[in-house]
């Protein structure tokens, strides 16, 4: 920009013809009329035909000229990112930071940098990070993008991801969140990490364990290397000897606990498998006397359930005098485990479909202190509450099957024909839920149901917002202008009105003749004007 100081109107006049007719004939001043040179950035701009390059004519210096050339700021800006888009910076003109014409050794970029504040940046240091200096993080290295690493000095390229600038100590065996598991303040040790967070939880002597005693130390592509991830701890002795030799299986821990080895349990106890009855599930923690009351060996009926158990559900499976086995429906592992499926379910009366498929057994089955299965859920109201009792005539869900309207996926998926009714529905109103209308507030809470009985006026449901101006015999027909499908007045003709528009009230806007007014606590919309005489407007 050729700034002009001098109050001498003739001279500053002089000033910009010259400058146009250097641009007209490629004349050349011996007076110089540029304030200085520009600094070293800029320098290849120096000279009358390039100050367009950042100045407009007759304007000042452009935020978008400088922006145009210096696209790496403008795309931080564009994503609302950075100190540039910072309450400290946002708004300003490059220039009242960044001015030029000051010479060729002139620092365009010049901030205290001990002084700065790095929070404008959106990244915040703490920790080891607030100790760096700026050039130990701001420096080729750790810049991501060619354009910017080609730089000669610049604060930008940084991701605030570690691994951009930290070495990853785990070879890309972990996972690259560095803060899941480290501070900021120093990276040994590892003080977020808690082994209870993976699949080993630590428990018993293993707590007392070094951590290097499971993760060796290795070399790995010439670097010291901890192996963390990929441990193998399905069975014991994928780290201790099996000194059984197997001849007890791979699980330890029937004998053995994490607590010491040589705390055995059960030390007594017979390894039942070697009978025709393998002890499993809530079986293995039976008293052998519960079952063996007289002598250990004695033979015992076993083949059935109920050899042993009393008939739970009190003969409600009973066919032809016979129980089913109670392990059609249940486990050895606990009673309340049942392995009686959807698929199972869908073979009774009552297959399960949609919302019921979510439902557990015991809501269904368990109304009071003991379980039911027989003679339940043929109907809707077997099992739920009819809300429209007395509310809706029999005629749209009879035998109150709720099916009629309600879907089985969820409750507030409703099908019904409304075209049935003395009310069809059209435009908006097809989006409306059913509790729009016909469920209200009480004055003393909770909702209030309503189906027989409503008015089908627009009055009913909606407020008059023209506060009667538009009332005939008592009644607001909102159709004459509204139709359902939005509320423009796209049915309303001013040719129809009393006041008809012609020439140049055609174009007018409504808000010019239709104003707000306030009579009363109400604030309208004025359509009814009394006095439409030229003088009342003009």
């Amino acid at each position: 920009m050729i700034p002009i100081r001098n109050s001498d109107p003739m001279r500053n006049w002089l000033i910009l013809l010259a400058v146009f007719l250097a641009f007209l004939g490629g004349c050349k001043f011996s007076t110089p009329i540029s304030p200085g040179e520009l600094a070293i950035p800029h320098a290849a701009l120096d000279g009358t035909s390039n100050c367009t390059q950042c100045h407009t004519l007759g304007k000042k210096v452009s935020n978008n000229k400088c922006l145009d050339c210096h696209s790496e700021i403008k795309e931080r800006i564009d994503q609302k990112k950075g100190y540039h888009n910072s309450a400290e910076v946002k708004g300003k003109k490059c220039y009242t930071c960044h001015s030029d014409h000051h010479g060729k050794e002139f620092e365009i970029i010049h901030f205290e940098t001990e002084k700065f504040d790095h929070v404008l940046t959106g990244y915040e240091l703490i920790g080891a990070h607030s100790k760096k200096k700026c050039n130990e993080c701001h420096k080729s290295d750790f810049i991501t993008g060619q354009k910017i690493k080609e730089k000669k000095k610049t604060y930008l390229g940084l991701q605030t991801d570690c691994l951009t600038c930290h070495e990853d100590y785990h070879q890309n065996t972990l996972a690259s969140n560095c803060s899941d598991c480290h501070t900021q303040e120093t990276f040994k040790p590892a003080s977020k990490f808690g082994h209870t967070k993976t699949k080993f939880p630590l428990i018993g002597q293993h707590l007392q364990l070094d951590c290097v005693k499971c993760h060796a130390m290795k070399t790995r592509q010439g670097d010291t290397f901890q192996e963390f991830a990929g441990i193998p701890f399905d069975n014991c002795n994928s780290c201790h000897t099996d000194v059984h030799d197997n001849k007890f299986g791979k699980d330890c821990q029937n004998c053995h606990s994490e607590e010491s080895f040589h705390q055995i349990r059960n030390a007594n106890e017979f390894d039942h498998r070697q009978t025709q009855f393998a002890l499993s599930g809530k079986h293995t923690y039976v008293s052998c006397k519960k079952c063996h009351k007289t002598a250990l060996t004695d033979p015992l009926k076993h083949q059935y359930c109920y050899d042993c158990h009393t008939d739970y559900h009190k003969k409600q499976f009973v066919k032809n005098g016979i129980p089913p086995d109670c392990n059609e429906c249940h486990t050895v592992n606990g009673f309340s485990e049942s392995n009686y499926t959807v698929e199972k379910h869908a073979f009774s009366v009552f297959p399960l479909e949609g919302a019921h498929l979510k439902t557990s057994c015991s809501a269904c089955h368990k109304k009071g202190t003991n379980w039911s299965f027989k003679y339940i859920g043929n109907k809707c109201k077997d099992c739920h509450d009819n809300i429209h009792k007395n509310l809706i005539s029999e005629k749209y869900y009879p035998d109150e099957n709720c099916k009629k309207c309600h879907s089985n996926n969820d409750w507030k998926e409703i099908e019904f024909n409304h075209a049935i009714t003395n009310f069809t529905l059209s435009g908006v109103h097809k989006s409306q839920s059913c509790r729009s209308c016909h469920f209200n507030l009480k004055i003393t809470g909770g909702l209030a149901q309503k189906f027989s009985g409503l008015s089908s006026s627009c009055a009913a449901c909606h407020t008059d917002i023209h506060f009667r101006q538009f009332e005939r015999n008592g009644i607001v027909d909102c159709s004459e202008c509204h139709d359902f499908n939005d509320w423009h007045a796209s049915k309303f003709n001013h040719n129809d009105a009393a006041f008809k528009l012609d020439g140049k009230h055609q174009n007018v806007a409504c808000a010019k003749c239709h104003k707000e007014v306030k009579e009363g606590q109400n604030i309208f919309t004025l359509y009814k004007i009394k006095d439409y005489r030229c003088e009342a407007c003009h």
